[in-house]
């Protein structure tokens, strides 16, 4: 159940909530964290009570290691059976709800990444509990902001389920420290297989250039392209060691792949740079890159939504721009 919170409202005492312990899904490839999940600990400490981890996996000793040293986790569980290949939900829901009824668990939380918009929900209804998405700030314990109607609005929730259930903006947190941690480590009692689905088998895409959720620099294309072919923003990227990503727009017009859309149905972002081509700046956009530290638009139209939110605009042609920047940073 949810309601408004009152204006005002004092932050409860951590103590008050000591006895409710926490537990965070960790996300991960078996060998190597997600880097959201470190964001994701550091809102569970906030909140108060002891914070666990669950590792769920085949052959995850690397992640498990990685997470007793992270600061503030008091103990990672971790279950590895080839039952938990390709981390499929209907395998991991049973398992998370065992592990809730061993340890008594008050809050659940995890990203707000595809993994944990995936799982959650299912978590949630089993336990007949309304769940709180994209948190972006903090309240106080029970009290929390997420945002509504595609990042255009914030809402001030209250939440008083039993069980608590939630998904986390890592761009909206510092990751935890990833050292200075002493964890323990158990293993979790994994409930027997349902058998509804097999992972079979993924293909990812390979590119030597750098990931888009997790660099400092991104440059960023849009409709103002006009095709596939004009997306030359690769060779500026290069200069600025920068991923390179698009808007919705571009990707639907067949531009470029969907792995590199920002947005509200792509991959949030946060870089210390973020320089966006011939983007409108639609609201679907802008969900996906406005926590950017600096924010730098190029675009012919002054009027452009985009320029709203930039920290640095350039109404100009965008394709004589792009070429100019890369020759300059080419000589320096």
């Amino acid at each position: 159940m949810f309601r408004a919170a009152a204006p005002g409202q004092l932050w409860r005492a951590a103590s008050l909530l000591q006895f409710q312990s926490t537990l965070v899904i960790a996300e991960h490839a078996n060998d190597t964290l997600a880097p959201i999940t470190l964001d994701t600990v550091t809102v569970a400490k906030r909140v108060g009570g002891e914070v666990s981890c669950l590792v769920a996996g085949t052959k995850c000793d690397k992640v498990l290691q990685d997470l007793c040293k992270v600061a503030g986790v008091a103990k990672v569980l971790v279950a590895q059976l080839d039952t938990y290949k390709g981390f499929l939900p209907e395998e991991l829901k049973p398992l998370i709800l065992a592990t809730l009824k061993q340890f008594n668990y008050k809050h659940i939380w995890a990203g707000a990444s595809v993994f944990g918009k995936n799982l959650l929900p299912r978590i949630a209804a089993k336990l007949d509990v309304a769940q709180i998405s994209d948190i972006i700030a903090i309240k106080s314990p029970d009290t929390f902001v997420r945002t509504i109607d595609a990042g255009n609005a914030l809402c001030t929730v209250k939440c008083d389920e039993k069980v608590k259930v939630f998904s986390v903006r890592g761009t909206s947190f510092e990751a935890a420290a990833t050292s200075g941690g002493s964890a323990s480590s158990e293993k979790a009692s994994s409930p027997s297989p349902v058998g509804i689905a097999e992972w079979l088998d993924q293909k990812l895409t390979k590119s030597e250039r750098p990931e888009l959720t997790g660099t400092k620099v991104v440059v960023s294309g849009g409709w103002g392209l006009k095709s596939g072919e004009n997306f030359k923003l690769y060779d500026l990227a290069d200069q600025l060691h920068a991923a390179v990503g698009a808007s919705h727009g571009a990707v639907d017009a067949g531009f470029v792949p969907n792995d590199m859309q920002v947005g509200q149905m792509g991959k949030i972002v946060a870089p210390e740079l973020y320089i966006a081509v011939g983007l409108s700046g639609a609201i679907q956009h802008l969900v996906g890159m406005k926590d950017s530290k600096t924010i730098v638009a190029i675009n012919k139209d002054p009027e452009a939504p985009i320029f709203q939110v930039a920290d640095y605009g350039i109404v100009a042609d965008l394709f004589k721009v792009v070429t100019e920047m890369t020759v300059l940073l080419k000589k320096k």
